[in-house]
């Protein structure tokens, strides 16, 4: 140490060095804390995400959709006529939303909106032979589409070509129809529309039930079929914040007038597990934090009384309350800064090695491994603040020691 090094930094590491032992056990709980938080939280971080990519890898973050057909009655009562009237929900036809051209510039200007791209998505009957099956066929802009979702990942046999002849299929409806790659297949809309369409690829999304219904053609080509000449019956978005989005659709809906449904509201189930299970992990790093201040408390307290007469000493020679105050709070951070470096260190290596070794039945990988660097910052930081506020009981009984009883012991 230099003769220009604080009286409060001179005296803080000289305690730290004298009492190995205690310092030590702080840091070796410190870091173990730390260790566990970062361990954790990058796994579940990592979970999480995975999760929600490989749910939203087959739907749009928010969809733009026309609005729901209501029942009107042909005519209003008036003061000298009584009717009774029974009002039905009318079925759902297809329709187009309307002035989408003008919404989809809209959209497209917006900073928080990654991509937009109209569809159109219509029931169908798909033939071959004597077989035939219920389909929902979806009419897309390949060059947009396929990065919102990504068809062509999918793909298992042949290629994600939608052109005005294709028709990209999933492998439970090829393996239905009995088709493959090469052939025809007959699509007939409910307005008695049929085109002969080529099976251009075969696509596996996970589901079989999406591998039996969905499939991807050409938008002029399932305007076509659904009736809906230069039109669309909905607008596919992302966004930069997945979970941003309901935010985003309310903002979206109230600037056009039309309805957007956010994925947080298509599942919100899903979006109520995830955030219990937010609340939930938040909840064992809080006490977790809490155990390791506690046990950094109580080892300075014994701290304090060990060194009472060093103490009354410092004070003795001129040492003010402010001073021996900031001398235990000063330990207080360095105990927490650097167990938590050290503590970060042993959570990415421990994280690293469960990411290698424990692994899916197929030998794949149970999450990405990816430990942020603001996460190791962030809890630097807080063990820091953790180590002050746990130093803070012990500094203020050093800073209250009366000299002369502290020097008789």
């Amino acid at each position: 140490m230099n003769r220009w090094t604080p009286f409060e930094w001179v005296t803080a590491m000289r305690f730290l060095r004298e009492g190995r032992m205690q310092t030590l056990l702080i840091l070796s709980g410190v870091a173990i804390g730390v260790g566990v938080i970062v361990f954790m939280s990058a796994m579940l971080s990592s979970l999480q995400d995975n999760f929600v990519d490989r749910v939203l890898s087959a739907q749009p973050h928010i969809q733009i959709l026309p609005p729901t057909e209501v029942a009107r009655p042909l005519r209003e009562a008036t003061s000298d006529t009584t009717f009774a009237r029974v009002l039905q929900r009318p079925s759902q036809r297809v329709r187009s939303i309307s002035q989408w051209q003008t919404i989809l510039r809209t959209l497209r200007s917006r900073a928080d909106i990654t991509r937009s791209t109209p569809t159109v998505t219509a029931s169908a009957l798909a033939l071959r032979g004597g077989a035939s099956r219920s389909i929902t066929l979806t009419g897309v802009d390949p060059d947009i589409y396929f990065r919102i979702v990504p068809v062509p990942e999918y793909i298992v046999l042949g290629v994600a070509r939608v052109t005005s002849e294709d028709i990209v299929i999933g492998t439970q409806l090829a393996e239905d129809l009995g088709v493959t790659v090469g052939e025809k297949v007959n699509v007939s809309a409910p307005n008695a529309t049929t085109r002969a369409l080529t099976v251009s690829g075969i696509f596996d999304l996970g589901n079989k039930g999406a591998n039996t219904r969905s499939t991807y053609v050409a938008l002029r080509t399932a305007q076509a079929l659904a009736g809906l000449s230069g039109g669309v019956t909905s607008i596919d978005i992302t966004v930069n914040d997945l979970y941003a989005a309901e935010v985003i659709a309310t903002s979206v809906s109230a600037a056009t007038g039309v309805k957007a449904e956010s994925w947080i509201s298509t599942n919100a189930q899903l979006f109520s597990t995830l955030s219990a299970q937010a609340v939930s992990f938040a909840t064992i790093q809080a006490f977790v934090a809490l155990s390791v201040a506690l046990g950094m408390a109580s080892v300075l307290i014994v701290s304090v009384i060990q060194r009472a007469q060093d103490i009354g000493i410092l004070r003795a020679m001129g040492g003010s309350q402010q001073q021996i105050l900031r001398v235990f709070l000063l330990q207080g951070a360095l105990l927490g800064i650097g167990g938590a470096s050290v503590g970060a260190g042993l959570g990415a290596g421990s994280l690293y090695l469960f990411h290698r070794f424990v692994r899916l039945g197929d030998g794949g990988e149970l999450f990405p491994f990816a430990v942020s660097f603001s996460l190791v910052l962030i809890t630097v930081a807080i063990a820091a603040v953790v180590g002050v506020a746990a130093a803070a009981a012990p500094a203020v009984i050093a800073a209250r020691l009366d000299p002369v009883v502290a020097i008789r012991g």
